[in-house]
């Protein structure tokens, strides 16, 4: 098996809500938009973030384990430069996210969070370093 991530699947407690986050606030165009089941949205060269809603998701999958506090991951994005963090960080505010304010880290990057409608983490950073730069588009 080759090291590599072709789709990323989030359960939607609210489909629409979750559709109108990513869609309508962050311009995201569906590459597949089946109304009350599932949006998939191109996120990368071969990646696919796919939005289930979440009773379809645990047919599927199985029972989703809840509890209090932030779910055990995060989804990051990449910016190429400091102020582009800052600037998807206002990006994702105006669409409706709780947004945790960046911060200089002592590794020497720049990061900063926002939530989408089901509370799923969205790390925005600037890291200068090789392994930053490897995962910048060209």
């Amino acid at each position: 098996m080759d090291p590599r991530i072709s789709f990323v699947t989030l359960a939607a407690h609210d489909l629409a809500a979750s559709r109108r986050f990513y869609v309508d606030g962050l311009g995201w165009a569906p590459e597949l938009d089946v109304p009350g089941e599932v949006v998939m949205i191109r996120a990368g060269e071969h990646l696919v973030l796919s939005l289930w809603d979440e009773a379809t998701f645990e047919a599927e999958v199985g029972r989703i384990g809840r509890g209090d506090g932030v779910p055990p991951f995060t989804l990051a994005h990449n910016v190429g430069t400091r102020d582009g963090v800052d600037a998807v960080l206002a990006e994702a505010q105006a669409a409706g996210a709780d947004v945790h304010d960046a911060e200089d880290r002592e590794w020497g990057g720049y990061t900063g969070y926002f939530a989408d409608p089901d509370g799923v983490r969205w790390e925005i950073a600037w890291n200068p370093g090789p392994i930053g730069l490897l995962v910048l588009p060209d």
